[in-house]
């Protein structure tokens, strides 16, 4: 590629395609494993509680490793970070969609154990990108036009939650669930080329200054935080919090988060710089994103099986019915971004929050002779919210460190991202599974499928499904609350 090109005032607009291009091709694929789910469920006829490791283990991955992928991008350069993440990525979604012809080939008893494997190695590959893509592109943009950027962004991302759930309920009705990981093989190969052509690999070189060492143990003991609480969180509602295990879990992530924050403030050249908490505005920002995602995860998680064994439609149906989802990330994105930038952060993040709350409450008192109507307009107001709040609290967020270290909180962003939905779905199954089991069920999918309307398990189901919704609406509302009482970020980079 031609050096004017990597020098031209237009390039910052190339990076932002090349970096979308990726970012849409991880969230095609996360819809379409959504809607697969119940699918893939029927197909190995395994219960909830199982099924859920097929998306945990990719976010489990992905947030154990955000953090040091981060940090080491700042050190070797994010572009060969970037490339390899798209790589990986497309390899184990070829892998994860082969699994039932592997297991047999290598004499693997459990495909659906397989399956979860190759998908914890595909979320490192997800880290990989999502640790370096954002900082990419607040790279390139000016202060001035950061709302702009990752309004724009967001639009990307929700175009892709449109054609997610579309190509994934089309190729699951048409073809085949395994389509759903093997059409990421193409997507990435595209990635792969485009990036490897347009970015500039002396612009995308080393930000580190100073020491740059880089924190094996911190690195370590943040993957030990991350892993040991995220596992404990999924695992304690339907195991019991008393149990012997969860007791050990959360023992053990006590004493790895300590030894991490030791650790932390005494290294000359830290994982994590903690001084990034100690404003007001960055602490409430990526506490009130992690609790935005996890209503957005929860939400996205049970709506499937409700509207696949109560309203009974097909994955094709459900893909359209959750069309409004995306699209209001697209509308919102770009002008809350940039109205934001002129008017403060504040009131967009509040009323968004404001407004997934509501949207959940209205999900909360849907039932099995709902009209779908209903609940297209409950997904509306939700995912309005949701929107809104997407892009100015991302802002409010980089606006309150300095740009050195952009690259760490690009990775906490992420980071507060991919745990919300590893713990909204952990929070989820737990609430469902255990109002079936409490009523005297098991948690397997299938029978719920299975049920016509009227029936027992069908209602316990939807119970639980209510008992997830009105608690994630009370969530948003708090944070609602937090972020009207907390001080907008420095206005130093607004105009």
């Amino acid at each position: 590629m031609s050096s004017s090109v990597f020098q031209s005032t237009n390039y910052k607009w190339i990076v932002f395609a090349v970096v979308g291009l990726g970012s849409i091709t991880n969230v095609i694929h996360h819809g379409g494993v959504s809607i697969a789910l119940p699918t893939i469920a029927q197909y190995f006829n395994v219960p909830l509680t199982t099924i859920q490791w097929v998306v945990l283990a990719e976010s489990l991955a992905i947030s154990a490793m955000l953090l040091p992928m981060g940090r080491l991008s700042d050190i070797v350069g994010r572009k060969p970070i970037y490339v390899t993440g798209i790589l990986l990525f497309g390899i184990m979604a070829l892998l994860a969609g082969s699994s039932p012809s592997l297991s047999n080939s290598l004499g693997v008893s459990s495909p659906i154990l397989l399956m979860i494997f190759f998908r914890i190695f595909q979320g490192m590959g997800a880290a990989m990108s999502q640790a370096t893509g954002m900082a990419m592109i607040t790279s390139v943009f000016s202060d001035e036009e950061r709302g702009k950027s990752l309004g724009a962004h967001g639009s990307i991302i929700g175009t892709g939650g449109i054609l997610g759930p579309i190509v994934g309920g089309i190729l699951i009705t048409y073809i085949g669930w395994q389509w759903v990981f093997w059409i990421n093989v193409p997507l990435c190969l595209v990635t792969f080329l485009v990036t490897s052509l347009f970015l500039d690999s002396a612009r995308f070189s080393s930000s580190a200054s100073g020491n740059r060492s880089y924190d094996w143990i911190g690195a370590s003991l943040s993957t030990a935080v991350l892993l040991t609480f995220l596992v404990t969180a999924s695992n304690g509602a339907t195991m019991g919090w008393f149990a012997p295990p969860i007791i050990g879990g959360i023992i053990t992530f006590i004493a790895t988060l300590f030894l991490f924050i030791w650790w932390e403030l005494r290294t000359e050249s830290p994982m994590l710089d903690l001084t990034l908490f100690r404003t007001g505005p960055f602490s409430v920002g990526i506490a009130t994103n992690y609790l935005s995602f996890l209503g957005v995860t929860s939400f996205r998680f049970v709506i499937p099986f409700y509207l696949q064994s109560a309203l009974r439609m097909s994955p094709a149906q459900i893909a359209y019915v959750l069309i409004p989802n995306a699209v209001s990330r697209i509308i919102f994105g770009p002008l809350t971004g940039n109205l934001s930038d002129r008017f403060g952060r504040r009131p967009f993040t509040t009323a968004g929050l404001a407004l997934c709350g509501i949207g959940l409450y209205m999900m909360g008192f849907m039932g099995e002779n709902t009209s779908i109507w209903y609940v297209i307009i409950s997904i509306t107001v939700f995912s309005s919210g949701s929107g809104i709040f997407a892009s100015p609290n991302s802002a409010a967020i980089f606006e309150s460190a300095i740009q050195s270290r952009y690259g760490v909180v690009s990775a906490l962003v992420n980071l507060s991202r991919n745990a919300g939905n590893v713990t909204g779905i952990a929070i989820a199954t737990a609430i469902v599974a255990g109002t079936m089991m409490g009523s005297g069920y098991s948690s397997d999918v299938d029978a719920v499928m299975i049920a016509g309307k009227g029936s027992d398990l069908l209602g316990v189901f939807i119970s639980g499904m209510k008992f997830v919704y009105f608690s994630m609406g009370t969530i948003q509302i708090l944070s609602a609350f937090a972020n009207l009482i907390t001080r907008e970020p420095s206005l130093r980079n607004i105009t």
